[in-house]
């Protein structure tokens, strides 16, 4: 067998596709022996990882060896025997994809996935989708939306797939960089990602018109070249993103007007729910943070077993 270098493109599974530095392409298994290694994970492997694999000649490989990541992004496991379940690696970027209606997506959601990005040192763009449907209150809801995250320091886009516009922000986003693009169910997801690159042709599925959600339509995690560069990780909608391996002592370092004003607590150990002379509850009396903000930091506090829509 031939020693390899090549990055994983694709999982289904039990079997990875891995395209090699040399430009080809081949279906990898993984050695039993990594599997053993303590990775307390359902997917030792991930999409984006660089790997040392064995070329048998005929066209399938075997993955011996995963090179050390720089950083990546994880979900809860539905599997109750694992802690998680990692999505994607060594990403330049995370662009969460949401919708202010059809279906709605929570500011918990959006704060719970920017936290678990801001763990994790991956910088997060949020992009507000289906602008196209957005009647006078819901613009006025996408207006505030977008003044609050920016105010905290994160990029935002308002972009219609549908009726294409201001996809040429998008696209200016995603160049030249590998980006996990993450979002519910039915945020359209898909369907952008097809108006950006139409030969991908990814499969796309209709709204419950009864539950406003989307049927998942991406089933693994796959890393797709960008025409104009870079490439794009599709991952399948995300039910119950989690922060996993985050303390709550810690939690508020990755909100980052919390953790500007907790510096003047009195205590060094405030969790800023329920101590006294906590500065963070005051910027949130004086609306220096905003109460939405702090309500998402407490449910997260509060309940890290539950999973958030």
């Amino acid at each position: 067998m031939e020693q390899k270098n090549g990055l994983v493109i694709k999982s289904t599974g039990s079997r990875y596709t891995v395209l090699s530095d040399d430009g080809t392409t081949i279906v990898c298994q993984i050695r039993g022996k990594i599997r053993l290694k303590g990775i307390k994970s359902t997917n030792p492997v991930s999409v984006g990882d660089r790997v040392v694999y064995d070329d048998d000649g005929m066209g399938e490989g075997v993955i011996s060896a995963i090179q050390e990541r720089k950083n990546y992004i994880i979900r809860k496991a539905t599997n109750l025997s694992k802690e998680s379940h990692i999505i994607a690696a060594n990403v330049d970027q995370a662009v969460l994809i949401v919708t202010i209606n059809y279906p709605m997506t929570s500011r918990v959601f959006v704060d719970r996935f920017i936290a678990a990005s801001e763990a994790y040192s991956i910088p997060v763009t949020i992009i507000f989708n289906k602008t196209d449907r957005y009647d006078a209150k819901h613009l006025d809801i996408l207006k505030e939306w977008r003044t609050l995250y920016e105010s905290i320091g994160y990029k935002t886009l308002a972009v219609s797939a549908k009726k294409q516009e201001n996809l040429s922000e998008v696209e200016a986003l995603l160049k030249d960089k590998i980006s996990v693009l993450s979002g519910h169910s039915g945020v359209g997801k898909s369907t952008l990602i097809n108006r950006i690159e139409p030969a991908l042709n990814l499969k796309t599925a209709e709204i419950s018109a009864i539950h406003q959600s989307g049927k998942h339509t991406t089933t693994f995690a796959e890393m797709h070249p960008l025409s104009f560069g870079g490439y794009i990780i599709d991952t399948p909608g995300i039910r119950g993103f989690g922060l996993i391996h985050i303390e709550k002592e810690e939690l508020y370092h990755y909100f980052k007007e919390i953790f500007e004003f907790a510096k003047d607590c009195r205590f060094n150990n405030c969790t800023h729910y329920s101590e006294p002379g906590c500065s963070v509850k005051a910027a949130v009396e004086n609306g220096d943070i905003a109460y939405s903000r702090y309500e998402s930091y407490l449910s997260i506090l509060l309940n890290r077993n539950d999973k958030y829509r």
